[in-house]
C-alpha cells in the first residue's frame, strides 16, 4: 500500500482508537483488587437495611453478579451498536458509548454514598455495553490494550495507589478518563468520504496515496457486491453450517476453558494457594499476559499448542492446591501454574480466535457470523464469571478439573476440525468449506440415485 510510513499522527491514532479495547481490559481486571472490600460494602448496605448480617453466600452471589453483569452489557452492546452505527455515524456513536461510560463511572463511584448495591451492578452492566461495542479491528493491538488495561487496573489496584478502602470508587470510576480522552478527540476523525485523500496524506505523511484510495475503493465495491445475511442464516446455508460451529466452539474454548475465571479471581486464586502478598502475583499474571500478547500469532497451530500448555497448567494447579497445606513450596508451584497458563493463553487464544473466525466467512455471511460468535463467547463469559465463584466454594481445587476437561475436549476439537489458516485467504477456506457442502450433498444425490436404480432392478427380478 504505497509508501506508507509510521508517523505520529498514526500512532496517535491507533493509540485513540484502542482506548475501547484498554477500557475493556481495565475493567475485566479492576474488579479483581477490590473484592474483599465490596464484599464488606455489600455486607455493611444490607446489614444496615434489614438489620441482620447477610449469608456468606449471598455474599459470594452479589460479588459474583458484579464481575458477571459485564457480559450481559456486553451481548446488548454488540448486538446494538450496528443500529447506532447506521443511523448517526461512528464517530457520534463513539460518542454516545462513551456517555454510556460515564454514567456507568458515576453509577459505581456513587454507590457508597447512595448505599447501593444494586448502583453498583448496574454501574458495571452499563459500563461494559460501551467500550466493548466500538472495539477496533487491530488485532494484536486491540489484544494489547486490552491486556495493558488489565495489567494498569492491577497496578492501581494496589493499595497504596488507589486500591484502599479510602478509595476503591475512585479505582472503580477511574475508566471515565479514557472514554472523555476518546470523546475529546472525536472532532479528529472526519467521516465524509471526500476528505479520505487529505486524511490518508495526513496519517502516512506523503502525498502518494491513489493506490491506498484505490484499494479503499474495491474492497468497498466487492463488499457491496456480497449479500448481506441475517444471524440466522449461517445455520441455514450448508457451506456455512460447519464454520459456524467451529466458530461457536472457538469462543466456549476460550470462556470454559477458565480463561476469565484466573483473570477475575486470581488474587483469590493466589490467597488461597498461600501467597503472601496475592496482589504482587496477581500484576505479575498481567505482565506475563502483557508480554505473551506480543508473539507471533500462527493459525491453528499455535491455538492447539496454547490449549494444551493450558490444560497442563490446569493440572498443575490443582494438584498444587490440593498439596499446599502438606508440602512446602506448593504456593511457588501454584504461582508459576498461573503464570504458565496466562503465557499459553496468550501464545494461543488470545485474539487468533477473532482472526479464525473472520477468516472462515465471506464478506457476506462475516457480519453474522462474528455476532454469533460474540453472543456465544459473552453468553458463556457471564455463565463463568457467574457461577465459578459457588463452583470453588463447593468443589474447592478440584473446580479447576472441570476445565481441564474442557480444555481437552476443545483440543480434541481444534485438532480434527478446525482448519489451518496461516497463509490462506478466506476466499481458500470459504472454496473449500463450500466443496465439502456440495461434496456431501453430491454424495447424498448420488446415494438417492443408487438406491432409485437398485430398487428398479430388485422389482424386475420380483416379477419375472
Amino acid at each position: 500500500m504505497g509508501t506508507q510510513k509510521v508517523t505520529p499522527v498514526v500512532i496517535a491514532a491507533i493509540t485513540v482508537a484502542t482506548i475501547g479495547s484498554f477500557q475493556f481490559g481495565y475493567n475485566t481486571g479492576v474488579i479483581n483488587a477490590p473484592e474483599m472490600i465490596i464484599k464488606e460494602f455489600a455486607n455493611n448496605t444490607l446489614k444496615n437495611k434489614k438489620n441482620a448480617p447477610p449469608s456468606e453466600m449471598l455474599l459470594t452471589t452479589l460479588w459474583s453478579l458484579s464481575v458477571a453483569t459485564f457480559s450481559i452489557g456486553g451481548v446488548i452492546g454488540f448486538f446494538s451498536i450496528g443500529h447506532f452505527v447506521n443511523r448517526f455515524g461512528v464517530c457520534n456513536s463513539v460518542l454516545i458509548v462513551n456517555l454510556q461510560a460515564v454514567t456507568g463511572g458515576c453509577l459505581m463511584g456513587l454507590c457508597e454514598v447512595a448505599e447501593s448495591v444494586e448502583m453498583l451492578i448496574l454501574g458495571c452492566l452499563v459500563i461494559e455495553i460501551s467500550p466493548t461495542a466500538l472495539q477496533d479491528a487491530f488485532g494484536t493491538l486491540g489484544q494489547l490494550g486490552i491486556v495493558v488495561g488489565i495489567l494498569v487496573a492491577q497496578v492501581f489496584g494496589l493499595e497504596f495507589i488507589i486500591g484502599s478502602e479510602a478509595l476503591w470508587l475512585v479505582l472503580l470510576s477511574f475508566t471515565i478518563l479514557p472514554a472523555i480522552l476518546q470523546s475529546a478527540a472525536l472532532p479528529f476523525c472526519p467521516e465524509k468520504e471526500e476528505n479520505a485523500k487529505q486524511i490518508l496524506q495526513w496519517l502516512w505523511g506523503t502525498q502518494d496515496v491513489p493506490q491506498d484510495i484505490q484499494e479503499m475503493i474495491d474492497e468497498s465495491a466487492r463488499m457491496s457486491q456480497e449479500k448481506q445475511v441475517t444471524v440466522l442464516e449461517p445455520f441455514r446455508v450448508s457451506s456455512c453450517q460447519q464454520p459456524i460451529i467451529i466458530s461457536i466452539m472457538l469462543q466456549l474454548s476460550q470462556q470454559l476453558s477458565r480463561t476469565s475465571a484466573v483473570f477475575y479471581y486470581s488474587t483469590g486464586i493466589f490467597k488461597d494457594a498461600g501467597v503472601q502478598e496475592p496482589i504482587y502475583a496477581t500484576i505479575g499474571t498481567g505482565m506475563v499476559n502483557t508480554v505473551f500478547t506480543v508473539v507471533e500469532r500462527a493459525g491453528r497451530t499455535l491455538h492447539t499448542i496454547g490449549l494444551g500448555g493450558m490444560a497442563f497448567s490446569s493440572i498443575l494447579m490443582t494438584v498444587s492446591l490440593l498439596l499446599k497445606d502438606d508440602y512446602n513450596g506448593m504456593s511457588l508451584v501454584c504461582t508459576r501454574a498461573i503464570l504458565l497458563f496466562v503465557a499459553f493463553f496468550e501464545i494461543g487464544q488470545g485474539p487468533i480466535l477473532w482472526f479464525i473466525v473472520a477468516k472462515l466467512f465471506s464478506h457476506g455471511p462475516r457480519p453474522a457470523a462474528m455476532a454469533v460468535a460474540s453472543c456465544s463467547s459473552w453468553t458463556s463469559n457471564f455463565l463463568v464469571g457467574l457461577l465459578f465463584p459457588s463452583a470453588a466454594y463447593y468443589l474447592g481445587a478440584y473446580v479447576f478439573i472441570i476445565f481441564t476437561r474442557f480444555l481437552i475436549t476443545f483440543l480434541t476439537f481444534t485438532f480434527f476440525k478446525v482448519p489451518e489458516t496461516r497463509g490462506r485467504t478466506f476466499e481458500d477456506i470459504t472454496w473449500a468449506f463450500e466443496g465439502q457442502a456440495h461434496g456431501a450433498a453430491r454424495s447424498g444425490k448420488e446415494g438417492v440415485v443408487e438406491r432409485n436404480s437398485i430398487q428398479p432392478a430388485k422389482e424386475t427380478i420380483t416379477n419375472a
